[in-house]
Parts: structure tokens; C-alpha cells; sequence
């Protein structure tokens, strides 16, 4: 039963927003049509740019250090921001309510609940404990430039209460749930970890693959990993082995370059260029708030399907298969002595799918899906060790090609993790495109 209650955390915001509307007509400014269902969709001509901040904020909330962890976060991401969608949506209901005000306090609400406990350490560090008075003061300052008086009030009450729905709604999800491991037998074909020293010897965040999802009810299928002894496997194998080797003589400069450059946060790359992209093409509140909703809504969905197939499927790495490859039943492999991968240290986590590839493609499918195939995206890599920090990007597919193939020339994974997780990230985009209205 309490299952059921979980599956879409959306319907219970859904059901506010619908109950808001008994409140009064919408605000000056708005326009009323119809949404798919006869439902009136309301809009306004107010700038997106609270959407914009609070999103580099919510960034900033969860990537505090560069240790913090990539897949993790992402779940926040999404929280933070389908819970200001729904804020939005809400206030533009009501009668002389301020949607600045709702968006920024229920990003706030939000990120204030689940941020910290992404970085819980014994004892605290001093970036860990300010995350909650950064946010604090930052929706002080968001709320200085909202008019006095009950518009802003009537947001501020309608931010709190859809935050404390989600987070109500979102009880026993599995989030930071300590009970869950990963465990597999050290046979071939099977990802083991490298740290053999207690208490890091599980998987990084094996409880994501069991979170709920946050707006599709069914998640995105994929065939699984090639059979080891098959002609894919032994084709991916051989690719990954030439050129994602750290002594390829294969792999072209401009290739490594390019497995450097993409060997960044990949929850934040594409975003980040995404915000630079829309202070000079800017939408409207309501817009930006959905275009961020359905973009970090399926990324989520995809990590979570993601480290399901991680933590249950647990296919190895190249470097395993490498060194195993006389054990793998398929006379089209070879081992090789030493071998290791361009891109260290490998993540701690299997092969398939790919991670990397999972919030790539929910973000470029959803920029495309939105502006079109030529979104020119100015991107900027946080490895430090990356020769080149910046790229200008014309094409989103472009995006996609060099930040798939990085991955295979960086050794860290064969080609069909990275394709099934661009499949499972298009189609996560796509479909939460079509709920979210």
C-alpha cells in the first residue's frame, strides 16, 4: 500500500495544485488557455531567472567539493527542481501570489532537507555545515527582491507546502538507505571492488537503485550486457582494449583531449551550459521551471535505472575483462598483462550502463526536445587535469558523440554500456516530457 502511495510523487503536488484553484483566478499578467485534458494552463511574462539562480544554488548545495559524489546528488537535483515546477504551477492558481517567492522556498525547503545528508560525515567539515546557512541566506536575499505583502506571503506559504508534500510523499524511499549492498561472485565477467580495505568494499551508493521513481511509473527496459562469449562482446572488448588503454597508441591526441575534458561532472556540465545559454535566450517562469523539471525529473529516473543494472547486473569493467579475458570462454579475446585504463581512478562501480552516459542524454534530449538540434552550448569541464577547460558545442549531437566515445577511449567502458544508457536516457527525457504539462 504505501507503494502505491510512492509510485508518481507528483500526484499528490498534482492534487494541490488542483485544489489551489478554488482559491480565486489567477494573477495579473497571466494568460489562461487550455492543457492537454481541458485543464487551464497558466503562464505569465515573469522572468525565469529565480528558476535560473536557485538551480545553480541547488548545484552548488549538492556538489559542495570536489569529492562529492556525482550519481548521488542527482536525485536532489530532480527533487529541487520538480518541486519548483509544482510551486510554480501552484501560485499561478492563486490569486496575488508571488511565484519568485513559491519557486525560491520550495527549492529552498527542498535542498535544505536532502543536501545535507548527501555529505553526512563524522565530524562534519566545515563546507558540509554551512550548506544550510548558505541556502538560508540566499532565500533571504532571493525574497528582498519580492515586494512586501501578501503576494509574497501567499508564496512563501504555498513554496513551504509543496516542498513538505514531496518531502512527505518521498518517507521510506530508500534514500541514503545504509542496508543496501552489492554483492557479487568473483567469477568472469562480474565487477569486484578494488578496495579491499572494510569499510569500503561495497559499490559507491548501491541504495540508488532502489530509490523510487520520481515521475515515470514504469522505467526504461534495456537488453542487458552482451554474453561474454558473443561476437558484440569480443568486438566492444577489442575497441576499448586499443584505444581506452593508458598507453594507447591508438587513441589520437584530440581523443584524449576529449576523454579528459568529458571526465567531469556530468550532473553539472551540460546544465551549467544550459543556464549560460538562457540568460541570452530567456524563457518565461513558468517555462524555465518546466524546462529544468522535466530535464533533472529524467535524469533521475535514468540514475536510478542506471544503478539498478549496476548493482544487480554487475558486468565488469575493461580493466577486469582484460586481465581476465583467458577465463571468458570467447577465443576472440586476449588478456594482456597490466593493462589499465587512460582515465584514472575508476569509478567505483560496474560497467553497465554506463553512469556518465545516463544524465548526458536526459539533458541534451531535453535541450533538443525544447530549442532543437542546433542549441549552440558553451561547456566547461571541472577536471582539473583536462588540457583543454573549455568547448563550444553548435550541435547536440556533437555533445553526445564526444562525451559517449570518452568513455570507451578513457577505458573505463565498453561501447554497449554506453549506447544502452544513451537509450535509457533519450527515452527518459521523452517520456517525462509527456507527463509534465
Amino acid at each position: 500500500m504505501l507503494r502505491r502511495r510512492r509510485t508518481r510523487t507528483l500526484l499528490s503536488l498534482t492534487l494541490l495544485t488542483a485544489t489551489c484553484v478554488a482559491f480565486g483566478p489567477a494573477t495579473a499578467g497571466t494568460t489562461d488557455i487550455l492543457e492537454e485534458g481541458g485543464q487551464p494552463y497558466l503562464t505569465t511574462t515573469e522572468s525565469g531567472q529565480v528558476v535560473l539562480d536557485w538551480e545553480e544554488y541547488s548545484f552548488q548545495a549538492v556538489y559542495p567539493l570536489p569529492t562529492s559524489s556525482i550519481p548521488g546528488g542527482v536525485p536532489v537535483l530532480g527533487f529541487t527542481s520538480l518541486t519548483m515546477y509544482d510551486a510554480v504551477r501552484a501560485s499561478l492558481h492563486r490569486n496575488n501570489s508571488s511565484e519568485v517567492a513559491a519557486a525560491a522556498t520550495a527549492a529552498h525547503d527542498i535542498l535544505v532537507s536532502y543536501a545535507p545528508r548527501l555529505h553526512d560525515t563524522n565530524p562534519p567539515t566545515p563546507t558540509t555545515a554551512n550548506v544550510i546557512t548558505l541556502l538560508d541566506s540566499r532565500l533571504v536575499s532571493t525574497l528582498a527582491g519580492v515586494p512586501d505583502g501578501p503576494a509574497e506571503d501567499k508564496g512563501v506559504a504555498i513554496g513551504k507546502r509543496v516542498a513538505a508534500r514531496f518531502i512527505e510523499s518521498r518517507v521510506g524511499d530508500h534514500f541514503r538507505d545504509p542496508s543496501i549492498h552489492y554483492s557479487k561472485p568473483n567469477l568472469p565477467g562480474y565487477w569486484q571492488p578494488q578496495n579491499t580495505t572494510p569499510p569500503r568494499t561495497d559499490m559507491l551508493e548501491p541504495w540508488l537503485g532502489s530509490l523510487d521513481p520520481v515521475v515515470l511509473h514504469r522505467l526504461v527496459r534495456v537488453n542487458g550486457p552482451d554474453d561474454l562469449i558473443s561476437y558484440d562482446y569480443a568486438r566492444d572488448y577489442n575497441e576499448v582494449k586499443r584505444f581506452g588503454a593508458a598507453n594507447s597508441t591508438r587513441r589520437s591526441a584530440e581523443q584524449t583531449q576529449t576523454s579528459h575534458f568529458f571526465n567531469s561532472n556530468a550532473a553539472t556540465t551540460v546544465g551549467r551550459a544550459l543556464l549560460l545559454y538562457l540568460k541570452s535566450n530567456p524563457m518565461d517562469l513558468r517555462a524555465t521551471a518546466r524546462l529544468f523539471g522535466v530535464m533533472h525529473g529524467a535524469m533521475t529516473d535514468a540514475i536510478i535505472k542506471c544503478w539498478r543494472l549496476k548493482r544487480d547486473v554487475g558486468f565488469w569493467r575493461p580493466r577486469e575483462a582484460v586481465a581476465g579475458a583467458a577465463s571468458d570462454g570467447n577465443p576472440a579475446t586476449t588478456p594482456e598483462a597490466g593493462w589499465t585504463s587512460l582515465i584514472q581512478p575508476e569509478p567505483p562501480y560496474s560497467d553497465y550502463v554506463s553512469g556518465h552516459g545516463c544524465v548526458t542524454s536526459p539533458q541534451t534530449e531535453t535541450i533538443r526536445e525544447t530549442f532543437g538540434e542546433e542549441t549552440s552550448l558553451h561547456l566547461v569541464s571541472t577536471n582539473v587535469n583536462a588540457i583543454v577547460k573549455e568547448r563550444d558545442y553548435a550541435y547536440l549531437s556533437d555533445i553526445e558523440l564526444d562525451a559517449l566515445n570518452s568513455r570507451i577511449w578513457g577505458g573505463l567502458h565498453f561501447r554497449d554500456a554506453m549506447e544502452d544508457a544513451y537509450d535509457i536516457g533519450r527515452e527518459s527525457a521523452r517520456r517525462v516530457m509527456h507527463e509534465l504539462h
